[in-house]
């Protein structure tokens, strides 16, 4: 089994290009990003090609996140930002070599704002999105984030963005399944795993509750990993998870469930 460093979380202390190198010594197989924007795209490149890792994605802009805000695709009348973050990240991501850009869907709010108004922009924001990456032989990803943890996202499980990934029927869109947000939404990781594996693009994960190392909480990560590889998925897993303290600290798990 393969993992993917996810710098969103980890090395969050050190610079990009730093964090980069930190999880090539760590023997992670592959890093990918939330928000790299303010790093020139050309330090990262030079990480990436000094370490020899593949990077695998990034996230559109949150916006406003003073605001509130955490996405712009389904926000109704701010399709000229949302667009503009699309094309942002996919410059960016051609930039550095990642082959996906995550596209998120932003919150929307009751009463005061549409849920047909949100899914109109969603999917015609989607759609170009997906039109610009094909373009470039990139991948679109949609993520589902838990109620819980986030009560206002437009995207909350699978099973809506399966429904929209088949409304928009371009083969370069895909889910991003987080096991954490998905044990978090909708439970039964082992079936929901292998019944959405043809439109499954990343996996990611973290311990459940806590969102901590996949070493403990009650998802058992050694027989989900396991599931994983026998269903023939052997792209690196995204270690999405928050540390308790140093990152360094962190990883015993990546020799224990390797």
């Amino acid at each position: 089994m393969r993992f993917s460093a996810n710098l969103g979380f980890l090395w969050t202390d050190l610079a990009l290009p730093d964090a980069i190198r930190a999880a090539h010594v760590a023997g992670f197989a592959a890093v990918e990003l939330h928000w790299p924007y303010d790093t020139p795209a050309a330090a990262v490149r030079a990480a990436l090609d000094e370490t020899g890792l593949p990077v695998l994605g990034l996230n559109t802009s949150r916006g406003n996140v003073a605001a509130g805000e955490n996405g712009l695709s389904a926000v109704a009348g701010r399709e000229g930002d949302a667009r503009a973050a699309i094309d942002q990240a996919l410059d960016y991501a051609q930039e550095i070599g990642a082959g996906a850009v995550h596209v998120m869907a932003g919150r929307v709010v009751a009463p005061n704002d549409s849920h047909v108004a949100a899914l109109g922009a969603y999917l015609n924001n989607l759609e170009y999105a997906c039109d610009r990456a094909a373009k470039r032989g990139m991948t679109i990803l949609i993520e589902p984030l838990n109620p819980h943890d986030a009560p206002d996202y437009f995207l909350k499980d699978a099973n809506q963005a399966v429904d929209i990934i088949n409304d928009i029927g371009r083969r370069n869109l895909k889910l991003m399944f987080d096991c954490y947000h998905v044990q978090r939404s909708l439970g039964d990781l082992t079936h929901r795993l292998r019944d959405l594996l043809p439109v499954i693009g990343h996996i990611q994960f973290a311990s459940v509750p806590d969102r901590g190392t996949p070493d403990h909480g009650e998802v058992n990560y050694a027989y989900i990993f396991a599931h994983i590889a026998a269903l023939g998925y052997d792209a690196p897993l995204g270690a999405e998870y928050k540390p308790a303290g140093a990152t360094a600290d962190s990883l015993a798990w990546l020799k224990n469930l390797s």
